[in-house]
């Protein structure tokens, strides 16, 4: 592994462990809540830390190391564009404590309601210029990465280097975790799965590298990913729209914990959001059975590659954070025991989804001789064999 990258790795904690639903408070109940949702903090309306040792551990998990001058410089650059942009496209008055303040972990703590002196008075104006900043920082990594000459397989290795990290961690007696592994689409699968989408655009496959994690009870879900959220990948970078959720009922979790009585008021949408919107934001996998349960979602992990950049951008300031998707895929044991069964078997969801792409090629051809229709998929019939 590159010096970089070990410098700054967010290797989880030793002494970090799993709380209890009863024991969230406010910012870890709107984290894994986002991840369920799949929504994207660009709605989010404050944020919920309570000290600047919370934003430093924040901003670990983003691989920024505010002892680097040029982490410095980057993060203080990054904040002039964003409150540029506001200035000028929206004629927002920034504050300069806003706009220039001491430290950039001080917006993290406006955005809080956490002002020294004034508190509340710049938590809205905090939450925009950061929300702009957190756009610039991912446009800057997607960039960076398209332009240096750095291959998958090496960005894979960083990923899972990291990942599995923090996997050991949660790999220990009387842990709830009982699966915690990883595996990287091979070209085959690539092929086949653009080929059974819509869009066939290679940069839309989220799940080439993919991690499964499989805990004992579905009650130890949202601890492992409070967790995650806390020590592997920061909640601000779950790709939004990319959640799959048959598994976990946010709000019947929530509401069968007496001690988060007094946190649900504060949340950013009611509780019974989750159910009016559960019907219309549930797309799917639409290869899998009725009958599978899962809860998958897509996180923009942050690498550094600073061992790899060349030396024709002169400027302290320039990025070298770049992004790399990464699907989880979480379940409990009893939920994975009843995926293997009938329809929702990994045979049956591969044969419809082979059954659509053949379909797909085939149109207005006669099928490879021998071959059987897969019947029953609920997408349409396969074609007819020649």
């Amino acid at each position: 592994m590159p010096v970089d990258q070990a410098r700054v790795r967010a290797a989880p904690d030793s002494s970090s462990r799993l709380l209890t639903i009863d024991s969230m408070g406010l910012k870890e109940l709107e984290a894994v809540r986002l991840i369920l949702r799949g929504s994207s903090v660009v709605d989010w309306r404050r944020l919920a830390f309570d000290s600047r040792a919370e934003v430093d551990r924040f901003l670990k998990l983003h691989l920024i190391d505010f002892n680097d001058p040029s982490d410095r410089a980057c993060a203080h650059r990054i904040l002039k564009e964003a409150v540029d942009y506001l200035r000028s496209q929206f004629h927002y008055r920034v504050a300069d404590s806003v706009a220039e303040p001491f430290e950039i972990q001080d917006l993290f703590l406006y955005a809080s309601g956490k002002h020294p002196k004034f508190p509340r008075r710049y938590q809205k104006l905090a939450c925009l210029v950061l929300k702009v900043m957190h756009v610039i920082h991912h446009m800057e990594g997607r960039e960076l990465l398209f332009r240096t000459p750095i291959a998958s397989s090496v960005v894979h290795r960083l990923v899972d280097e990291r990942v599995m990290a923090c996997a050991a961690q949660l790999r220990h007696p009387g842990s709830p975790v009982v699966e915690f592994s990883g595996s990287v689409k091979t070209q085959h699968s690539i092929i086949t799965k653009l080929l059974a989408k819509r869009e066939t655009v290679a940069a839309q496959v989220f799940d080439k590298v993919r991690y499964r994690v499989i805990t004992e009870q579905k009650k130890d879900v949202l601890p492992v990913l409070e967790y995650l959220t806390r020590t592997l990948f920061p909640f601000n970078l779950v790709v939004p729209s990319q959640t799959e959720n048959s598994l976990i009922d946010f709000q019947e979790m929530v509401e069968q914990a007496p001690a988060l009585k007094e946190v649900v008021p504060q949340l950013h949408l009611p509780l019974p959001q989750e159910a009016i919107e559960r019907g219309r934001r549930r797309t799917g996998n639409p290869f899998s059975a009725d009958s599978y349960q899962v809860l998958n979602f897509v996180v923009d992990l942050p690498i550094r590659i600073d061992s790899y950049l060349g030396n024709e951008d002169p400027r302290p300031g320039r990025p070298r954070i770049v992004f790399s998707w990464v699907e989880f895929q979480v379940m409990d044991m009893a939920a994975a025991a009843e995926n293997e069964r009938g329809d929702s078997s990994h045979e049956r969801y591969k044969a419809r989804q082979k059954a659509k792409v053949l379909k797909r090629l085939s149109r207005g051809l006669v099928l490879p001789k021998g071959l059987r229709p897969v019947r029953g998929s609920g997408n349409g019939d396969p074609p007819s064999q020649a």
